[in-house]
């Protein structure tokens, strides 16, 4: 497998180590202004990617069915979006929340905490999976460049995701650790959910549009789901705004003015 595969399929799971990280030097939750920042950003990015690196290039696959060109993509984006929705409903688990008031309400919700970050992760593994199998395979529209900067982009929104889980264990006595052990596992099944789909792509060449345009629809449903509802609440919500537009802008410009 090429090393630059490799290593973007370890770029979020960094990020999650990173944030887990937090524990050891950190007191107390994230400040509402980064943690919104981070949010928005990372928004950014993941709608941006969702269109410009995984919906477009699925519609560009799919050419050679003229006017009916965009259904591959269409049917891939719904089933991605209800796969979501479907495992949210079946997977008990609680909205991901660094506030104080979070972090002393115990290790139920600590747990239930866990299951939000690992549910959110299985997407964002998929489609980093995904779009470097369309790299690999010499598909039509997808760049390094482009799965680079949604490897970042996702290792980005997994920095919050990490501290989340460490910081509210830390807070219930756990050793530092273990928090940091859990905080770690927590994104384990983004790079093999990433290698999975890498070795079973070459089965899928022939319906990989679907299989991009899954990942976004999955992408789009954690962005709408959580990550803008947490941004706008409160206090300096339109501080996570202008990262969202600042996001979505880099993530176009490397996917566009790169590839």
């Amino acid at each position: 497998m090429d090393f630059a595969v490799i290593q973007g399929i370890l770029i979020p799971f960094i990020g999650t180590s990173l944030g887990a990280a937090c524990v050891f030097f950190l007191k107390n939750a994230i400040s509402t202004k980064t943690e919104k920042a981070l949010q928005g950003f990372a928004s950014g990015v993941m709608v941006s990617a969702s269109f410009f690196s995984l919906l477009l290039p699925a519609i560009e696959q799919s050419s050679d069915m003229g006017r009916w060109g965009f259904a591959p993509a269409g049917i891939g984006f719904m089933i991605g979006m209800l796969f979501l929705l479907v495992l949210d409903k079946l997977v008990p688990h609680t909205h991901m929340d660094n506030s104080e008031e979070g972090m002393r309400s115990g290790l139920k919700k600590t747990t239930k905490l866990i299951l939000a970050v690992t549910i959110h992760n299985i997407p964002e593994g998929m489609a980093v999976g995904v779009i470097y199998a369309g790299w690999m395979y010499g598909n039509s529209g997808i760049t390094l460049a482009g799965a680079i900067a949604l490897s970042a982009g996702i290792a980005i929104q997994n920095f919050p995701e990490g501290a989340i889980v460490s910081m509210p264990l830390r807070a219930e006595g756990m050793s530092k650790g273990k928090t940091f052990l859990y905080g770690v596992l927590s994104g384990a099944v983004e790079p093999v959910g990433a290698l999975a789909v890498i070795l079973a792509a070459s089965i899928f060449v022939p319906v990989m549009p679907y299989f991009l345009s899954f990942a976004a629809g999955a992408m789009i449903y954690v962005v709408v789901e959580e990550l803008i509802p947490e941004m706008g609440e409160g206090e300096h919500s339109n501080i996570g705004t202008i990262c969202f537009a600042i996001g979505f802008t880099i993530m176009m410009a490397l996917d566009v003015a790169l590839g």
